[in-house]
């Protein structure tokens, strides 16, 4: 009877270690694949979009619209009209007018940033 119970306490150790193995195994891996990512910098490639905020107004040409800047982003340089393609005119102070061909695209740029576009084919 004794080697019977010495036999079953015997058996039931042999289980804990095994786990303990595999959880350190795994917990390695995940560390190592955190501390990799930091290390190659695969998550900094991410770009930002200018942002800016801007007026429109018919003002007193015909075929023109005025566009006011007012306000950037961060990383904001510059607003510009595009008209076919073209860059037209941009201003980089907040609150100067620039006119814009009707039916041009108001775009936000800026060094180091993605330009984007704040509206589409303004009218008068």
């Amino acid at each position: 009877m004794k080697e019977s119970i010495t036999k079953l306490v015997s058996d039931d150790r042999a289980v804990s270690p095994v786990i303990g193995v595999i959880l350190m195994v795994a917990i390695t891996v995940i560390l190592a694949a955190v501390i990799g990512t930091f290390v190659l910098g695969l998550g900094g490639n991410l770009q930002q979009n200018a942002q800016a905020g801007v007026s429109v107004d018919s003002g007193n040409s015909t075929g023109y619209v005025s566009v006011t800047p007012t306000s950037f982003g961060p990383d904001t340089d510059s607003v510009a009209c595009i008209h076919n393609g073209d860059w037209v005119n941009s201003t980089s102070t907040i609150g100067a007018s620039i006119l814009c061909n009707e039916g041009s695209n108001i775009v936000a740029s800026g060094d180091g940033v993605s330009n984007s576009t704040i509206r589409t084919n303004v009218t008068a």
